[in-house]
């Protein structure tokens, strides 16, 4: 890659935070109490996978539950991968955080004064709070981003992205980013943390939206951070299938409520596969749904709603109701055809429980991060939870070691990505996402990634001219990541959660620990009472 020669007089910051999902928005507004934050985020500030998300955020908070028995919900379904430490440390703070959030005015469904819960798959309890019948994600966004946007201690760039990390003797100091102008710009700071959300835009079908790069997994790395368990990328069962419409995902809630999942002949088939039928595991019933898929040579299932009334579906699920509508589809009437598509990161940059990552000034936070609470497959509503109680802890540990900003100089000049068309830019994502689609998605073999692997090698040549095009950062990114999940998949010589191998499809009680790459580094850290 060309390299920077110059760079531009840096802007201090005490506190620096990019992206604008639930982890960095509710970052920004606690480090505010601490100090002056600047928040970058390469879209609009509402725009990422929080905005999208329907079911909901789960916490015991009803008498009936306890946090004892969400922390066993969450490492079940973890298959062997959670850090114990991280589980309780998420079940036990949760519930502290969600009534932060209702004090910032986030309008959570009521049932009598008190918050409605739902259940989603693999919960012992109903503990999913709700916004707006199926637009929790969304009203959490725009609760928080009220508060943000009138907080004096935020300065907020929109449309600006973070091309690299600035480093010097081996510690953060800042970031060289692109602004909405075209002109480079440098940010110096105490604390960079990086809240950049996940990366399905790695695959061809995904529930995410278009700015779900993996932006921030591929920044770390590049700078010498460590990342982990790349190789679990959860895929949601239940994403609308009815081209020319997008893969809009169809809540588990759905599920939960009473929608059961039904093949081509309308045959109700999850209880031939698990014992929870419908709300088991998502990594089950993904490649149940593939299965079924195969067995009756279909493309597609169905989400069957007729164990609910009309009024209840357009009630409970006005923003699933509303969309399909307008695609043609009356889920009043007709049940809902549906197939997995990529949805959640669970791995991404190795932190500690204060969410610290391997470089000193560097904090990770949200999807991009691995803290360790989600293992090898993530218990439904945990992740917007996720955000909230890690972000939380950043703030209480920077409030104990309030950082400083210093003058520096790069340990070298930052790479800028290479030069190409953009039609070349466009087909090469197209390229990259069918390719992980086809060999990293729900069934994986060893054959198959390799020949992944080799081919991404092969295409990411390219010429050496400077290039400051978003769309072609983007591309690098996704193609970074995708390096990763491969290498880590083809290094898991077993079956375990979401990551499920046809050539190993057996779980290998010695595989019980989390890979990490740093740089061309492997290592391995076992799950063991000491560390969990």
């Amino acid at each position: 890659m060309a390299r920077v020669t110059e760079l531009p007089e840096a802007q201090p910051a005490q506190f620096l935070i990019v992206g604008s999902g639930i982890a960095g928005l509710y970052t920004a507004l606690k480090l505010a109490e601490l100090g002056q934050v600047v928040l970058l985020t390469k879209d609009r500030l509402e725009e990422s996978n929080t905005s999208y998300a329907q079911g909901g955020i789960a916490a015991a908070i009803d008498p009936s539950d306890s946090p004892e028995l969400h922390f066993e919900d969450t490492i079940k379904v973890g298959v062997g991968l959670c850090l114990p430490e991280s589980v309780s440390i998420l079940v036990h703070e949760g519930p502290s955080r969600v009534r932060e959030l209702i004090q910032y005015g986030v309008p959570f469904d009521l049932i009598e004064g008190a918050p409605a819960l739902t259940k989603e798959a693999a919960h012992s309890r109903r503990r999913i709070l709700h916004a707006d019948g199926d637009a929790t994600g969304r009203e959490i966004s725009r609760s928080l981003v009220r508060h943000v946007v009138g907080h004096p201690n935020i300065t907020i760039y929109e449309e600006t992205m973070v091309i690299s990390l600035l480093t010097h003797n081996a510690r953060c100091y800042g970031v060289l980013a692109l602004m909405p102008g075209g002109e480079l710009a440098t940010f110096a700071s105490g604390a960079v943390i990086l809240c950049t959300g996940g990366c399905g835009q790695v695959f061809s079908m995904t529930t995410n939206p278009s700015v779900a790069t993996g932006d921030g997994i591929a920044l770390a790395y590049r700078a010498g951070a460590s990342v982990s368990n790349m190789e679990f990328i959860q895929f949601h069962p239940t994403a609308l299938f009815h081209p020319p419409a997008p893969r809009f995902l169809i809540s588990e809630t759905v599920r939960g409520e009473g929608g059961i999942l039904v093949n081509k002949y309308g045959e109700h088939f999850m209880p031939k596969y698990h014992e929870l039928a419908d709300l088991a595991p998502r990594d089950v019933v993904a490649r149940s749904i593939l299965k079924e898929m195969e067995r009756t040579g279909s493309d597609r299932v169905y989400l069957d709603l007729s164990a609910l009334t009309a009024d209840q579906i357009r009630h409970r699920f006005p923003n699933i109701y509303d969309t399909c509508l307008h695609y043609g589809l009356d889920i009043t009437a007709e049940p809902i055809p549906v197939s997995p598509a990529a949805h959640y990161m669970m791995g991404g940059i190795l932190t500690d429980i204060w969410g610290r990552t391997s470089i000193p000034g560097l904090f990770a936070c949200g999807e991009t991060a691995d803290t360790g609470v989600h293992g090898a497959n993530r218990l439904a509503s945990n992740s917007l939870l996720e955000g909230l109680v890690f972000g939380h802890r950043i703030y209480h540990y920077l409030q104990k070691n309030f950082p400083e900003i210093e003058e520096f100089q790069p340990d070298s000049p930052p790479e800028l990505p290479q030069e190409t068309s953009p039609e070349t830019t466009c087909s090469d994502r197209r390229f990259i996402q069918e390719l992980m689609s086809a060999q990293m998605g729900i069934v994986r073999n060893g054959p198959g990634l390799t020949a992944a692997l080799e081919t991404l090698q092969a295409k990411g040549q390219g010429p050496a001219t400077p290039c400051l095009d978003p769309a072609y950062i983007e591309l690098q990114n996704i193609r970074t990541v995708a390096r990763l999940m491969i290498q880590s998949a083809l290094l898991r010589t077993e079956s375990r959660g979401s990551h499920y191998r046809e050539d190993y499809s057996r779980t290998d009680p010695a595989w019980r620990k989390r890979i990490v790459i740093t740089g061309k580094r492997i290592t391995y850290l076992p799950i063991t009472p000491e560390n969990g």
